[in-house]
């Protein structure tokens, strides 16, 4: 039995708006499952690997996995199993109601195994079912040569091979696999999607309902480490579910964690502002680090902070603003023209081309990561600092260069004060190595370069007539990174000019009420289009809100961001305030390491705006009772 091509022309339903999906995963990979059952998008056998269903960027015929009633009009309700990331789906229909769980169990012998399971079980009467089962090798256009086995069917294209295995009556029709079932209370249906290398055998399938059992026992226990602060109830579980995210978007073999499980999801609906978000970013480095350590994360945040020693190993001059899970440094650009995109929005992209500009924030984010980690006596290393001092001399030679500054615009470089502002950040945590944990190198210089690099941001990046910095040297345009000032420590919250800024902020970049990156009509960013407001940016004004003092401003802000979550907890990468939905890739670990990080500064008066501030590390707590966390 053969699948052909989908037919040329196939009709497209309308797009599922972004937080219509659920994320399930194993720490190699992750799937977005839709309200109505549908797997829409699955990479396999890791995060930046071909998708083997897309239909989140094209249609049915480009791959996906479906099982839901066979009524349309069945109620549908949903939540996670708590503190675990197993996936839950009620279906409720005019004679019953099943339930559809949906996880994928942790692979601990083989990183090119994946599974995914679906198991649907009877509540209530009887449902009747149905399944279809599209997959597409390679992006959602390679069609796999599928085979009848004892435990369901096989799967093979070229490298990739997967095996279904499903005690159905399967039937192979308009190029998919179908079947039809039903479940009657107390029945439970369990369906496994296998992945492996197709040169090797398949691997067993245990039995899945005693993986559901590991799987859930698995997370709580995880969930039981953390050692959060006191907080409001909500604001507890919206940062458990935050936690439980940055989770699901760690790759279990190096430690890395990637910026979203998905590619192309558009910025703006129908527009061309489309990356690929698979990959790892310095940038978010510093505040993933803090986020992990205030969470009692320690494990976690070694694992981050060695990858990140790995993947920047080398040659100073070929620091990049991002990595692979691996610490892969090449990472082309290229779009896949059979996939009409999400809602329409092309092209679709795989790679970022991004990997290759200069950015030279990133050396002050990673100077700054590998300080709190030394002041939170991770695992040390001599080599991690002599390459840090060698970094440091080339930062030197570069710091008045311009680059394509924090948000990677593709426009002229320019003399971006963020941009020069990480610059001074690397100089200043380099001095406090010296000073307060006995690092050697030139201090004196060091000083006298931070301080020259201080001076020439207040002169240059400074705009007196609109009593704020600016977002590059010579211009008058704003930048939401700036709201980053009084965390890294480089003037007080209270300082005129910073409380100018955030001023600013606020009235040239807030839209209803959440704040933009940056105006795209007054940066000329080599794109083009409008995108909607950064979640990030607005937990950074909570954060700055929390250091001038402003905290009933701050909290305000945060019930409005954590009341922008799906009904599961998640946060796309932005979000459209007109249309009232999410934007970009989803979920976002930017935007939910900014929820964790907000808390925390909420939550008390010593959280991780205020710890980065002063140069210190989040301080270890000893194990909490679950039972009386989260007030």
């Amino acid at each position: 039995m053969t699948e052909g091509q989908g037919a040329a022309g196939a009709s497209r339903a309308p797009a599922r708006r972004i937080e219509d999906y659920g994320l399930i995963g194993n720490m190699l990979s992750a799937a977005l499952v839709g309200r109505d059952g549908s797997i829409d998008w699955l990479c396999l056998p890791r995060f930046d690997s071909p998708a083997c269903f897309a239909a989140l960027l094209g249609s049915e015929d480009n791959g996906r996995w479906k099982v839901a009633p066979v009524d349309p009009d069945a109620r549908v309700t949903r939540r996670y199993i708590d503190d675990t990331a197993v996936l839950e789906t009620r279906f409720e229909t005019a004679t019953g109601a099943v339930t559809l769980t949906d996880f994928m169990p942790r692979s601990e012998e083989d990183a090119a195994h994946v599974d995914v399971v679906r198991i649907v079980t009877g509540i209530e009467g009887e449902v009747a079912m149905a399944m279809q089962l599209t997959v597409r090798f390679a992006h959602g256009c390679t069609v796999p040569w599928v085979q009848r086995k004892d435990y369901g069917l096989s799967f093979v294209a070229g490298p990739d091979a997967a095996e279904l295995h499903a005690d159905l009556p399967l039937e192979g029709r308009d190029l998919s696999t179908w079947a039809r079932f039903t479940v009657r209370a107390g029945e439970r249906v369990p369906m496994t999607l296998a992945y492996h290398p197709s040169h090797r055998k398949p691997h067993f399938v245990d039995d899945r309902i005693e993986t559901l059992d590991r799987t859930v026992t698995w997370w709580r226990e995880w969930v039981c480490r953390a050692q959060t602060p006191v907080m409001q109830p909500a604001w507890h579980e919206a940062v458990t579910r935050s936690l439980i995210t940055l989770k699901l978007l760690t790759y279990a073999p190096t430690g890395a964690i990637v910026a979203a499980p998905t590619t192309s999801l558009p910025e703006a609906l129908g527009g061309s502002r489309n990356w690929d978000y698979r990959y790892c970013w310095v940038r978010d480095s510093a505040l993933t680090l803090y986020a992990l350590l205030n969470a009692g994360y320690r494990e976690e945040a070694e694992q981050w902070r060695q990858w990140l020693l790995r993947a920047v190993a080398g040659s100073p001059h070929q620091m990049q603003i991002m990595y692979g899970i691996g610490g892969e440094r090449w990472l082309p650009e290229y779009e896949l023209p059979w996939l009409a995109g999400y809602a329409n929005s092309r092209p679709v992209r795989v790679g970022n081309g991004a990997a290759g500009q200069m950015q030279i924030d990133v050396y002050g984010e990673l100077m700054d990561t590998l300080h709190a980690a030394r002041g939170a006596e991770l695992q040390t290393q001599a080599e991690a600092w002599q390459m840090q001092v060698t970094l440091l001399a080339h930062l030197e030679t570069i710091w008045r260069e311009p680059d394509q500054g924090i948000w990677e615009t593709r426009g002229p470089p320019r003399a971006y004060t963020h941009s020069r502002l990480m610059a001074w950040v690397a100089f200043d945590r380099a001095v406090a190595a010296v000073e307060h944990h006995g690092c050697t190198g030139p201090v004196d210089h060091w000083r006298a370069v931070r301080d020259a690099i201080h001076a020439d941001i207040c002169t240059h990046g400074f705009d007196a007539q609109m009593n704020s910095f600016v977002q590059y040297y010579g211009g008058r345009s704003l930048d939401a990174g700036l709201l980053l000032m009084p965390q890294v420590g480089f003037l007080p919250a209270s300082d005129p000019r910073v409380a100018g800024t955030i001023a600013a902020i606020e009235r040239g970049l807030m839209k209803d009420g959440l704040v933009q990156r940056y105006s795209t009509d007054a940066t000329d960013d080599g794109v083009g289009g409008e995108e909607g407001a950064f979640l990030a940016c607005s937990f950074w004004l909570a954060d700055a809100y929390v250091m001038a003092g402003r905290h009933d401003d701050a909290a305000a802000l945060f019930e409005r961001l954590i009341g922008l979550r799906n009904d599961l907890g998640l946060l796309s990468e932005e979000y459209d305030m007109a249309a009232g939905r999410q934007l970009g890739n989803f979920p976002q670990a930017f935007s939910h390491i900014g929820l964790i990080n907000t808390a925390h500064n909420l939550a008390g008066t010593h959280g991780p705006a205020r710890q980065r501030a002063k140069r210190e590390a989040p301080r270890r707590r000893a194990s909490v009772d679950r039972g009386n966390r989260g007030g």
